[in-house]
């Protein structure tokens, strides 16, 4: 079976239950002070716990959707796959009508950097209705490793977007759900990797113009924002003080400021000290012009261990660059903390959009 399959949780839930109640059973034959009755009962507890623990993990994968298979867990899945770029540009996989419009599952390629990852497009019903218009589009990226159905069934963004839209608190926004590891599974941290893959080129320039070229999606910079949650959150932040040209905003939910370098990511910088401070928010601020953008960081006082590192942030912003904070009491960096944020943290991104004029 695998993985995250529902057929092994129920199993190991049933063999955790049926451990615990065999022990309560055997217990009274294994009283007597022993040592064969001793290490019995160490033996009961310990299936007891191994079963228990077992089920748990199984359960708290499936929510979370750390590892996607036994090879994945084991970190034996060590497959590659080629750069390529489908020769027909953007293809639509599949498509579903939802409340308030459309999701279409499309592959995303990248014709300046051959990249290419999978996307789910929502389009609201104001797109469907309206042949001849234009929307504003914002990207929408996970963490790492990330699955973009989980910006579907964790936090709900097309029925986010819908509500809002619903209820006139917002002008009708296209959404590009993506993960930002397009290269799995390496960890890019977005970085324009020197004699490497160009993450930061593919979401700024690569998904926009597949985005324009193939959906009715405004072109200019005013109509575009980007909001990611941790390693989607850096991203977001990064790419849009990178690239003021292209977006004009972007929400940061429990997202961080300097690239992480560790196992998953191997060497990004490759020596090179000046990619390595263009990626570093921080050093961004304190060193270049600050880009005339709008952003939102999101943390929490308790639970998160970002939130220093967030009050630094937002003291450093500067003119013309805005920005603006929304901090829990408490809350972890997980995705219940994450929908607690998303009812004013969407729409506030899709307001600072402009929708061009008919």
């Amino acid at each position: 079976m695998g993985l995250n399959s529902i057929g092994l949780l129920v199993t190991f839930s049933v063999l955790a239950v049926a451990a615990m109640a065999t022990t309560v059973w055997l217990w009274p034959r294994l009283s007597p002070a022993r040592w064969s009755a001793v290490l019995g009962r160490v033996g009961a507890l310990a299936v007891c716990q191994a079963f228990t623990l077992a089920a748990l993990g199984l359960a708290v994968n499936q929510y979370f959707a750390f590892y996607s298979s036994w090879s994945d867990l084991l970190g034996t899945d060590t497959a590659t796959a080629p750069i390529t770029v489908a020769a027909s540009g953007l293809q639509v996989l599949s498509t579903r009508s939802v409340p308030g419009g459309r999701i279409e599952q499309v592959i995303m390629p990248g014709p300046s950097t051959r990249l290419s990852e999978e996307a789910y497009v929502f389009l609201p019903t104001a797109y469907l209705k309206h042949t001849t218009e234009r929307f504003p589009a914002i990207i929408a990226l996970t963490g790492y490793p990330g699955d973009p159905r989980n910006l579907m069934t964790r936090l709900d963004l097309p029925g986010r977007m819908a509500k809002a839209i619903a209820q006139h608190q917002v002008n009708p926004t296209v959404l590009v759900m993506m993960r930002p590891s397009v290269v799995l599974p390496r960890d890019t941290e977005c970085v324009d990797v020197p004699n490497g893959p160009q993450v930061q080129t593919y979401f700024a320039n690569d998904v926009k113009h597949e985005m324009t070229t193939h959906y009715r999606v405004a072109e200019g910079r005013d109509s575009w924002g980007i909001l990611g949650g941790s390693t989607g959150g850096y991203c977001a932040l990064k790419i849009v003080m990178s690239h003021p040209d292209q977006f004009a905003a972007a929400v940061s939910q429990s997202g961080y400021f300097k690239t992480i370098v560790d196992g998953t990511t191997g060497d990004l910088f490759h020596g090179d000290k000046s990619v390595e401070q263009r990626n570093d928010l921080m050093w961004r601020l304190a060193n270049l012009p600050a880009p005339p953008v709008n952003v939102l960081v999101t943390s929490s006082r308790k639970g998160e261990s970002d939130y220093p590192a967030t009050m630094r942030f937002l003291s450093a912003v500067k003119p013309p660059m805005r920005a603006s904070s929304l901090i829990l009491p408490s809350g972890g960096h997980n995705f219940n903390t994450w929908n607690r944020e998303l009812p004013q943290a969407l729409p506030w991104l899709a307001q600072q959009l402009v929708a061009p004029a008919a």
